[in-house]
């Protein structure tokens, strides 16, 4: 038996303790090589990884034709609804670009009035000064990133909740705490920073991607570039600052933010199917649609009902306007009520619902009562719907449909209109 001392185990092992040593100081060196190149690299991957998503995106915005006439066109396909990439492909091409209704008025009817709200991952701060002028910022404190203020109310000043940094309705920052000895800091130039807010009737709107304009131009281009040719047409239709504002409704619901658009836009199509107590209320046969620059009109006479409620909640007749990419105004009788859709996700949205009244009625309670629960009905009932298509579009079985050509001019318009600014 041979016995192996340390000092022969120490021989034997040094040259493998050697190699392993060698070996682990190459693949140190080598990582730190790699990892030196990936840093140089890093903002290349990026925007190869960016360019092959909106490839990707492209692709799928290819697969719907905008020159198809609709009696020959399919519908888009149900990527456009579904795909994660395509989502935020849009949330830059569609909602980042152009005017975004985002609240109304009533909102920041006073001095020192403010709301918030999220389009996207824009986080927005509306507010009115002193002096009676409307400002609009992102509502994120310039130091380390929180949210500057939150829901709605009155303030005279925006002071950040994490570290105290304070800034005036006009945006400036007026103090900037604990920040002895800071070096490089010019105070003029860590003010919120600015968005574009312009008014038009009743509401508020932000451009994302446009150059900081003066309140007035802004006031004055609004209607042209927001609605085109419509804007006469819809101020001349009670769709005006007169009304009075009643109350809000918000519902979360489980489909893409264009299933909510779509069911909109079919022309009536689905009323006497889904919506039979709307439906004895209107004449559908009088349905009609007219579309625009970037707006499509529906309108329908009023019907004969027993309910006398009904007719006096739809009038006459019915204006119901869809004005790209995602608010509606609904005109009817002494009411109109708004919807804003919100894209959450792929497969999520938020839709607000604002009520307005004529000032007459403002304190029939009564009346408003019945309506209100007639058109939460109707809701609850498009939702069901809604969330139902989602669920179909993520089936296997679907992937693009057909439009029915009489009614459903409006939903091809708004498919045209997508590809458009898709592709640019």
């Amino acid at each position: 038996m041979t016995i192996i001392t340390a000092t022969t185990m120490a021989v034997l092992l040094k040259p493998m303790i050697t190699a392993h040593r060698l070996l682990l100081f190459q693949t140190q060196k080598h990582t730190s090589i790699i990892a030196k190149q990936q840093k140089q690299h890093g903002s290349l991957l990026v925007a190869s990884s960016v360019h092959q998503s909106d490839n990707y995106c492209q692709n799928l915005v290819d697969e719907f034709d905008p020159n198809i006439p609709i009696e020959k066109a399919l519908t888009p396909p149900s990527s456009w609804y579904t795909d994660p990439s395509f989502f935020y492909f849009e949330l830059h091409r569609v909602f980042y670009k152009g005017w975004q209704a985002v609240g109304y008025t009533e909102q920041i009817k006073n001095p020192h009035d403010f709301f918030t709200g999220r389009l996207g991952n824009v986080e927005f701060l509306v507010c009115r000064d002193d002096d009676g002028k409307i400002h609009a910022f992102h509502n994120v404190c310039r130091h380390h990133a929180s949210l500057v203020a939150s829901g709605n109310g009155q303030k005279s000043c925006f002071v950040c909740p994490y570290h105290g940094w304070t800034y005036g309705l006009d945006g400036a920052l007026l103090k900037a705490t604990r920040i002895t000895g800071i070096q490089n800091f010019d105070v003029n130039e860590f003010g919120l920073k600015p968005l574009n807010v312009a008014t038009w009737g009743p509401f508020v709107l932000l451009n994302l991607d446009k150059e900081i304009l003066p309140q007035q131009e802004a006031d004055n281009t609004v209607g042209s570039e927001w609605l085109g040719s419509c804007s006469e047409f819809l101020g001349a239709n009670g769709v005006d600052s007169s009304l009075s504002y009643l109350c809000r409704r918000v519902y979360d619901i489980e489909c893409n933010w264009k299933v909510f658009c779509d069911n909109y836009l079919d022309g009536g199509y689905h009323v006497p199917y889904a919506h039979k107590g709307l439906a004895s209320g209107l004449k559908l046969n009088s349905y009609s649609t007219k579309t625009y620059e970037k707006v499509s009109i529906q309108s329908c006479d009023g019907g004969s009902t027993e309910s006398e409620d009904d007719i006096d909640r739809l009038g006459s007749k019915a204006l119901y306007a869809f004005i790209y990419p995602n608010f509606m105004i609904n005109r009817y009788g002494p009411w109109m009520d708004t919807n804003l859709v919100l894209p959450l996700g792929p497969r999520k949205c938020q839709v607000i619902f604002d009520y307005f009244i004529e000032a007459h009625l403002k304190d029939d309670k009564d009346f408003i009562e019945r309506s209100l629960v007639d058109s939460e009905r109707v809701q609850i009932e498009d939702i069901v719907l809604c969330e139902g298509v989602q669920r179909g579009l993520e089936t296997p079985a679907y992937c693009s449909g057909r439009y029915a050509p009489t009614v459903e001019n409006a939903m091809h318009h708004f498919h045209q209109l997508l590809h458009h600014v898709l592709k640019e």
